[in-house]
C-alpha cells in the first residue's frame, strides 16, 4: 500500500474511532456531545483526567473495549506517522550525501585548458 493511501486510511480509521466513541458515550452515559468527545479523546490518548467516569455497566464494559481497540489503533497511527517522518528524513540525508559526493565543478575549471603557448601572437 503506498504512503498517501496508508495515511488517509489511518486518519479515517482514527476519526471513525473518535466518532464511534463519542456516539457510544453519548448513548451509554447520557453525557453531552462535548463531554462524550472529550472523554473519548482523553481516554484514547491515555491522558485520563478522571473528571468524567462511566457509571453504567454498559459504559464501563464499553470503555474497556474502547481502550483496548482504540489504543491499538491510536498507537499504530502515531507509529506510522513517525515512520513516514523518518523515511522523509532518510531520503533527504541520502540526497545530501549523494550531492556532496559528486565531483566538484567550479566555474574556473576547464575540461580542455588552453596553454599560453597555444594562444595566437598579437604582434
Amino acid at each position: 500500500m503506498n504512503t498517501p493511501v496508508r495515511i488517509i486510511t489511518l486518519i479515517v480509521t482514527l476519526v471513525a474511532i473518535i466518532i464511534g466513541g463519542t456516539v457510544f458515550f453519548r448513548w451509554a452515559e447520557g453525557w453531552s456531545w462535548l463531554d462524550s468527545y472529550f472523554f473519548t479523546v482523553v481516554t484514547l490518548s491515555t491522558v485520563g483526567y478522571g473528571n468524567l467516569v462511566p457509571v453504567t455497566d454498559i459504559g464501563k464494559v464499553g470503555t474497556t473495549v474502547f481502550i483496548l481497540l482504540g489504543l491499538g489503533i491510536f498507537a499504530v497511527t502515531i507509529q506510522q506517522f513517525g515512520m513516514f517522518a523518518m523515511r522523509k528524513r532518510e531520503e533527504h540525508t541520502e540526497w545530501l550525501i549523494a550531492r556532496f559526493q559528486e565531483p566538484e565543478r567550479t566555474a574556473n575549471t576547464d575540461d580542455d585548458p588552453v596553454m599560453p603557448s597555444d594562444l595566437p601572437d598579437k604582434t
